[in-house]
């Protein structure tokens, strides 16, 4: 009798001690009483971001080129992990893949001619010493001769109340402008205007048949002549359409050059101002426009090549059948520069942190979706993008032809260089959050994590064009550039002066590879924030909508279909 009773306490024990063994090996994202978006995100791993950094950063990939075979390998290891994750192909044709029809341009410098000249005396100009350009996107040549006209920035926002063309007739002349855009603009409005292809744009609707960009301080602070110089290594590029003409192409235009200091200098001769004046009065926000003593003339002679370069698209399907067919699209460039010009020795530019970081962050992020049960109720889109050192080409093109209904797109989350990897991060800036709804949930995921949320510190460097978020604002979807803030609570940690240097000695240069000072524990920290960050999107019964009034709203929200 009581060793029955013994027995049964014995079997019943070990029922209880399996239960709890059972209990304790549930993953995390279905704990009874644990939210399961905190869950999911602890499931992100700082070992786990180095590991995929690791490989996409190898002399192996040989810089992900787009185009190029590095890159192509970078993209099937992408597919590999997202079908390994459970995920569904979103691409092509029930594949991973979306194929993108691209066009890479060189200058034919031999035959290329830049000179100016006053009545009688022409000056001719030196390929790389005095000017370069790009080519040209559609003809292998094309040439120019024609007055030139000083427009300031070259805008006109007729909301802002500015026009740099008013009072002057750029109609059949070559107008030179300045890089930026007023000070006194809003810092996403003003990245907006200084775009070279807002600019291009607004000349060739002014009737304008070249252009001219002016060398000066503040584009020698982004990016200095020399720079440019060293990247004719790399072709530009531009995506093709159904008739194969290039994306953001204006043939009215039929020259492009881009000045130096000393050159930019000797185009303003005679004409009454210094450079030095009108870097001061554009620094004002009052640049004054006037016609130049001088005409140019420009013979570009270009070599095309057409190839196609592969984006990566991934699904995970959401929970609730009436908002599944709605996507909040994660995306993060997965290509870089290639093999270039060598710099220490170096010439494998193997992107460590621009954009490695953001492709494994990507990765992590997906995979702790995909451990969610249930799953989100909206649907998220895992988009790897190739052709963004290009001009945002990849996620340019997704932005128009989709691989899921175009009217399903209601937000973009990207993720450029996880700069958290530098410094271990209390604050996070959601560049273009303030535009839309958007702004809520940045603000709610930051303080899950006890995230501070800090604006644009550095709105002359005009990030908010400079990446694939967009490409979707331009389709007039609300979009987050989400970034590394520069908090620090340790004075011995500058994020600041981190960040500064960082640009001026490792960006877009061989040194970005994995041989830096990385903190993985806060670039994890980043990505559950992003996490985070979509899963409240995600969740919500509405879907993001821009502000009333809002200036991006305004002008593109009209294309969301």
């Amino acid at each position: 009798m009581k060793n029955g009773i013994a027995l049964r306490k014995c079997v019943v024990l070990s029922v209880i001690a399996l239960i709890v063994i059972a209990l304790l090996r549930v993953t995390p994202t279905v704990r009874a009483g644990q939210d399961s978006a905190d869950d999911a995100s602890t499931t992100i791993r700082p070992e786990a971001i180095r590991a995929d950094m690791r490989f996409l950063a190898d002399d192996l990939l040989e810089g992900r080129a787009t185009g190029k075979r590095g890159h192509e390998i970078a993209a099937k290891f992408m597919a590999s992990e997202f079908e390994a994750m459970g995920l569904e192909p979103a691409g092509e044709n029930g594949t991973y893949f979306q194929s993108v029809p691209l066009r890479a341009v060189r200058p034919d410098e031999a035959h290329t001619t830049l000179s100016i000249a006053r009545g009688r005396k022409e000056q001719a100009l030196t390929f790389r010493q005095d000017f370069l350009t790009a080519g040209d996107p559609s003809r292998t040549d094309t040439s120019v001769e024609a007055p030139v006209v000083y427009v300031g920035f070259g805008v006109t926002a007729p909301e802002q109340g500015y026009d740099d063309y008013a009072g002057v007739e750029a109609k059949g002349k070559v107008v030179a402008y300045l890089f930026g855009a007023p000070a006194r603009f809003e810092s996403t409005v003003r990245a907006h205007y200084s775009s070279d292809v807002a600019k291009e744009a607004n000349a060739a609707a002014h009737g304008a048949v070249g252009t001219i960009w002016l060398d000066s301080p503040a584009l020698e602070q982004l990016y200095p002549f020399k720079d440019q110089v060293r990247d004719l290594a790399f072709p530009d590029m531009r995506w093709l359409d159904a008739q194969g003409q290039p994306n953001d192409y204006f043939p009215e235009l039929r020259g492009a050059a881009i000045l130096n200091m000393e050159a930019t200098a000797r185009l303003l001769e005679g004409s009454g101002k210094s450079p030095q004046e009108i870097y001061a009065a554009a620094k004002e926000g009052k640049p004054g426009s006037f016609a130049l003593p001088v005409t140019a003339k420009m013979k570009i002679a270009t070599k095309l090549e057409d190839l196609h370069s592969p984006n990566v698209v991934a699904r995970l399907q959401g929970s609730d059948a009436k908002l599944r067919d709605e996507y909040v699209v994660y995306s993060a460039h997965l290509d870089h520069l290639g093999i270039g010009e060598p710099v220490n020795g170096k010439k494998i530019y193997n992107g460590a942190l621009d954009n490695a970081s953001g492709s494994a962050t990507l990765l992590e992020i997906a995979r702790a979706y995909s451990q969610m049960k249930p799953h989100p109720r909206r649907s998220i889109l895992f988009l790897s993008v190739t052709g963004e050192e290009e001009g945002l080409l990849g996620s340019d093109y997704f932005a128009h032809y989709p691989t899921v209904a175009k009217d399903g797109l209601v937000a973009n989350i990207n993720i450029d260089g996880n700069a958290a990897l530098l410094w271990p991060i209390e604050d996070v800036i959601p560049r273009g959050s303030e535009h839309s709804t958007l702004g809520a949930a940045a603000h709610e995921a930051a303080a899950r994590l006890k995230l501070d949320v800090s604006p644009d510190p550095v709105p002359d460097l005009v990030f908010f064009i400079r990446s694939d978020q967009y490409s979707f604002v331009k389709q007039g979807i609300p979009s987050i550039f989400f970034s590394a803030g520069i908090k620090s609570s340790d004075p011995k940690v500058k994020p600041v002066e981190i960040i500064t240097k960082w640009r001026q000695t490792i960006y877009h240069k061989p040194q970005d590879d994995m041989n830096q000072p990385f903190d993985f524990e806060s670039g994890a920290k980043f990505a559950r924030c992003g996490f985070l960050l979509g899963y409240g999107v995600a969740q919500q019964n509405e879907k993001p909508t821009w502000n009333p009034g809002d200036f991006f709203g305004e002008h593109y929200g009209k294309h969301k279909n």
